[in-house]
């Protein structure tokens, strides 16, 4: 009976007139309720963007293994890249490469990185963060900028502690851009301002965890102009903060002559911005999770501009529930009952086609060794919860994907932390490598999905791995990143 799960309707999504090219480590997510993941940062693979002046392919190393992955230009032609010509001058955010390389020399730049990485006994346990950060890092040096660099550690509750500081990063990221890094011991204040005007050309300083002053969360305005003293050029680099509006991530704008994106942070937009509003078609979302809740924005957004939408993860039981089926124990949400009959019918009424699991993997506790069985959703017995997708929704999403040129998801398709009910999630990993060979723009948005191609080994051939959890769904959903909306515009002129 999978014509009474999956609502498949001829898809006519319409395509984008115009398009716009424009983190504390997240919390980890109990594994008490069916679905919920855990929520892992791991930085986006290795990143390039074309120089529209000089078409000068700048790559990113993000990841430990420093593995690259093809431009979005050599995927594609260029009417389906982020950077996609459109009939129709738009404004994007400005970037590094639209700032003469020269004009850097001996200029005070102001970096915003995410350089918020697991600690244990004061040692670095996982330095893909800081490896995101070096290439921003190194042209901004290698141009004759004296270098002021910022980032928070943790979540100190009260000023200064010693196990947020920030001194293994500084060590760390000395090691990885090639010499010394100097380290402030604040973030404001005259000693600071003595060690910036101290730098040389070239030189890279990295000040205390901002997050010691309350007032950098608060965005006051007296301390964001106290980050931005001296200061003559601010680049935002950490799209894991760029939707919050605190003092060193948007604030500081107001104070200094010029604010542009980073490499890291204008990849991000590019994918997530450009390649969603203006993709290359069949556009596929897969969006998965434990609730329909935390996904109602990026559903109802990605609704007006996909083809097809797959669901996976615990919010399908409240989909199966709307429309009168038995899910046993599994994870529903009462109260979101009418809004999945409400999403199913937008997706009804703009012609895409919205495709739900008819098989799933059923467990009697939720558990790593839980006795386990696959059977028809309609068939989910009293008792058992659904903890991953069935092999025939394995294969139906397989063929739903082929021949797609544009794939963006975010959420895996069960409890994959447990092998018995990863299948799901490492199916489509594996379909999105393939098609990610085949030429096709693989973005993965964000979140526990990021988590998910990692633990797969997968991360390396995807097209994109977003390095924000928050800040990738706020994006999707088309909300105002602060940290974004901060930075000076660009007008661009097919």
């Amino acid at each position: 009976m999978a014509s009474s799960v999956a609502l498949r309707v001829s898809s006519a999504g319409a395509a984008f007139a115009a398009q716009t090219r424009s983190s504390a480590r997240p919390t980890q997510a109990s594994l008490a309720t069916p679905f919920l993941g855990q929520r892992v940062n791991v930085p986006s693979a290795k990143a390039q963007k074309v120089k529209a002046q000089k078409a000068k392919t700048h790559k990113l190393a993000v990841f430990a293994k420093q593995v690259e992955v093809p431009s979005i230009e050599s995927q594609g032609n260029a009417a389906s890249s982020p950077q996609a010509a459109t009939s129709t001058a738009t404004d994007r955010k400005a970037g590094l490469n639209d700032v003469d390389k020269s004009e850097f020399k001996g200029k005070t730049v102001f970096v915003r990185s995410d350089l918020n990485v697991p600690l244990k006994d004061g040692k670095i346990t996982d330095d893909t963060r800081i490896r995101a950060s070096v290439p921003t890092l190194k042209y901004l040096s290698e141009a004759g900028a004296r270098v002021v660099v910022s980032s928070h550690l943790g979540r100190p509750k009260d000023g200064p502690e010693d196990k947020f500081r920030l001194t293994p990063v500084a060590e760390r990221l000395s090691e990885l851009i090639g010499f010394k890094v100097e380290k402030a011991n604040d973030s404001i204040g005259d000693e600071v301002q003595k060690q910036i005007k101290d730098l040389k050309d070239g030189g890279v300083l990295l000040l205390e965890n901002v997050r010691f002053y309350k007032e950098e969360e608060k965005n006051d305005p007296e301390h964001a102009k106290a980050l931005g003293k001296g200061i003559d050029y601010f680049v935002n680099d950490a799209f894991g903060t760029a939707h919050r509006a605190h003092a060193s991530t948007a604030g500081i704008a107001n104070y200094v002559t010029r604010s542009i994106a980073g490499f890291l942070l204008e990849k991000e937009l590019a994918y997530l911005e450009g390649a969603v509003k203006a993709p290359k078609r069949p556009f596929v979302a897969i969006v998965g999770g434990s609730k329909v809740s935390s996904k109602i924005g990026v559903i109802e957004s990605l609704i007006g501009s996909v083809d097809k939408i797959i669901l996976g993860g615990g919010m399908i039981f409240t989909f199966y529930k709307s429309r009168g089926l038995a899910v046993g124990s599994s994870l529903v949400e009462e109260d979101k009952l009418e809004l999945a009959k409400e999403l199913t019918k937008m997706a009804e009424e703009k012609g895409v086609e919205l495709i739900l699991p008819t098989d799933v993997v059923v467990a009697d506790k939720f558990a790593e060794d839980a006795e386990n069985k696959t059977v028809k959703v309609e068939e989910i017995p009293e008792g058992w919860m659904g903890l991953d997708i069935g092999p025939d929704s394995i294969k139906a999403f397989q063929s739903a994907l082929d021949g797609a040129k544009t794939v963006l998801w975010n959420g895996p398709m069960g409890v994959f932390e447990y092998e018995a009910f990863a299948k799901g999630t490492y199916g489509i990993a594996h379909t999105l490598k393939d098609l990610t060979a085949a030429g096709a723009i693989t973005i993965i948005g964000g979140g526990d999905s990021v988590a998910a191609v990692e633990k797969a080994g997968l991360a390396q051939y995807m097209s994109h791995i977003s390095t924000g959890g928050g800040a990738s769904l706020e994006l999707l959903e088309g909300k105002v990143l602060p940290g974004v909306a901060a930075l000076d515009n660009v007008q661009v002129h097919a």
